[in-house]
């Protein structure tokens, strides 16, 4: 069989930056272990497969490794192939997930995603994250799935080498190091995963669901322009509402083409 097939840039407004993702059409799910090997086979941080169902999607998320609950940019690649491929007259659409439905509307500067927030807690720093950072965090914060680290500077969250061997045997998926912004941004951060087979991912919808609240705390406001500092680089706006949070950003197509499964 072949399957429609695009590869598209999220969260950046010119080609070769922001965060690639593989979106692949669908007439029905197949079996996990086939779309395993078609991620892996993409190694992208995510492949996102869609299946039509009425007037909204099915949507699944798989790094190179392992299916996960939620991805943002991947969503929002998935957004832009819906609302300029399939149906360039539609500006909005909701994905069904395991993270319950996903609103994106087309709007602002590209796309709008409507994500559940991530609320996070302070805790004592975990033993072997600052050994794994190389950098001792000056607060640490938990959620189920990720440590949040907050550090001194900008400069330090850009300059960072962490070992990635160290995190990913940490006991949770990720970890998000965060800083004040610098230049024109509220905040700046970056997001590894070497647990999931994605040693740093390039910009993180889902590392913002947890960032923007935690932000909303230190800084005292809810809208903010921030900007993860991986090698690609990303920017995203940022607003929480209550305990959703609004993401948005842009897309440049990559590729397009057909996958023979």
């Amino acid at each position: 069989m072949y399957a429609p097939i695009f590869q598209v840039d999220a969260f950046t407004t010119h080609r070769f930056a922001g965060n690639p993702a593989a979106v692949v059409l669908l007439k029905n799910f197949l079996e996990d272990t086939i779309m395993q090997a078609i991620a892996a086979e993409n190694n992208l941080a995510e492949t996102a497969f869609l299946v039509s169902s009425d007037d909204s999607y099915h949507i699944r998320w798989f790094t190179p490794t392992v299916e996960v609950p939620l991805c943002g940019h991947a969503t929002l690649a998935s957004a832009a192939v819906v609302m300029e491929r399939l149906e360039p007259a539609r500006t909005h659409v909701i994905f069904h997930s395991a993270s319950g439905p996903l609103p994106v509307n087309k709007g602002g500067k590209g796309y709008i995603m409507d994500f559940p927030a991530r609320f996070s807690e302070q805790i004592p720093l975990p033993p072997g994250l600052a050994e794994a950072l190389g950098v001792v965090p000056l607060e640490v914060f938990t959620h189920p799935l990720n440590y949040l680290a907050l550090l001194d500077s900008a400069d330090t969250v850009r300059k960072l080498s962490p070992d990635m061997a160290a995190i990913a045997r940490l006991d949770r998926t990720g970890v998000i190091v965060t800083a004040p912004g610098d230049h024109m941004y509220d905040f700046v951060s970056r997001y590894f995963a070497p647990a999931k087979g994605i040693p740093e991912d390039p910009v993180t919808g889902g590392a913002h669901c947890m960032l923007t609240p935690f932000w909303e705390k230190k800084l005292g406001k809810t809208d903010f322009y921030v900007f993860q500092a991986s090698q690609r680089g990303g920017e995203i706006i940022c607003r929480l509402k209550q305990d959703r949070v609004e993401l948005e950003g842009s897309c440049v197509f990559y590729l397009e083409g057909k996958a023979e499964i």
